[in-house]
This record gives structure tokens, sequence and C-alpha cells, in this order.
């Protein structure tokens, strides 16, 4: 994945691609008081290191880090999450179902639960959480509406180009995710919302919109 930068007008998005599976990392920083929330800290705490600091001038005052948002709990998604949790204090977020997984995963006790309609907030930006279930049973995406009219979705695994994310050929699993990502994304937002997954490039749910029915066809 290449590196993104998104300069909105409440906040700016960075990325970093880590590891062998290629895991995006995600840094939502709040430009008017500087508080940051990281979304997957899938490896590498060098690179999110340096994330963080590619986001030192991205605020008005000095950028902090308060909260780490995990998608799901799926063992690459979370292999720095006990280092950066236990050396920054920041408060950590997951789906109420993946919390027992994060804990055996990790070793980390999740902060707060989260569940559908749920909301974390970057300064005075508000992140909806959008319980996707068949990825994992857990799995949570974020919402982020920016004021300038941008908004963004961090899927994790439950949304890519091309299709969801995988149901290990379990047909309900498949279906349930579908669904989900149908009535919970699709119907939801507008055709220009930019969709963030955990792995691979950036797409737009207008681009992935017209596949929908081809893939619930295809069963994957």
């Amino acid at each position: 994945m290449t590196e993104i930068f998104l300069d909105l007008t409440d906040v700016s998005i960075r990325s970093v691609s880590v590891s062998e599976m290629s895991n995006n990392i995600y840094l939502v920083t709040s430009k008017s008081d500087g508080s940051q929330l990281l979304i997957d800290a899938a490896d590498d705490v060098p690179a999110i290191d340096g994330l963080i600091a590619s986001a030192s001038s991205d605020s008005e005052v000095a950028p902090r880090l308060e909260g780490i948002a995990t998608t799901h709990q799926h063992w690459d998604h979370i292999r720095a999450l006990h280092e950066y949790a236990k050396r920054t204090g920041a408060k950590t977020y997951a789906g109420t179902e993946d919390v027992q997984g994060i804990a055996e995963g990790a070793d980390v006790a999740i902060d707060v639960a989260l569940n559908h309609g749920d909301t974390v907030s970057v300064g005075t930006t508000v992140l909806e959480c959008v319980h996707l279930r068949g990825h994992t049973p857990g799995s949570i995406a974020y919402v982020l509406r920016d004021s300038g009219g941008t908004t963004v979705i961090f899927s994790g695994d439950s949304l890519f180009p091309g299709g969801v994310g995988n149901t290990q050929n379990d047909p309900q699993r498949f279906t349930t995710l579908l669904d989900d990502v149908t009535t919970r994304l699709f119907e939801q937002y507008p055709d220009e919302t930019l969709v963030l997954p955990g792995h691979g490039a950036t797409t737009t749910l207008g681009a992935e919109r017209p596949s929908l029915a081809e893939w619930r066809a295809r069963g994957w």
C-alpha cells in the first residue's frame, strides 16, 4: 500500500503498511487539540513511532496519542498492541465479541468494549462504531465524518476493494457479513465515502456498490 495522507478540515489521516501481511495502520490527528487515535497497532513499533512522528505538525498544539482502536481480534492486527498500549497508556477500544480474543492473543485488557452504534472521539471529531459480523464475531468499522464533507470508513478486514472479508467458506458467515456491509455501510453512506481497509488499497463505496450482487452470487 502507498502510504496516505488525508488533510481534512478537522483531522489529518496518515497511514503506514507493516509486516509480511501488509497490514495498514492508520493515525487520526485532531487539528484543533492534537489528540490522536491509532487504528490497528498491527506490528512494528518503530514504524508506528515513525507514523506518529510524521504527524507532529498536523495540529495547532503538540499531538498526543489518546486512544488505540482495534478493528478485530486477528493476530496480524494486534501484534504491537500490548507494547504500544503499555508504553503510551492510551485507552484501548475493540468490539465486545472480540475482547476475549484480544486478551488471549495480545495480553491486553481492552478498556472500552464497543457495540454497534457506540462512538469513539478524537478531539471534537466523533467516529461511529459499526459492528460487521462475519469475519470475526466482534469486527468493528470506524466511520469518521469530517465537517468539510468527507466521510471515511476504516473497514478493517470486513470490506476491501473487490469484496468482503474472508469467512472461511462458511455460507452463513458470508451471508451475515455481506448483509451487514450492505445494510450498515452501503445503505447508510454516500458513494463518495472513502474506504480504508486493513490491507491493500483505498476504495470508495461508489466504486464497490455495483458489485454487491456479483459478490452475493459468487459466495465470497
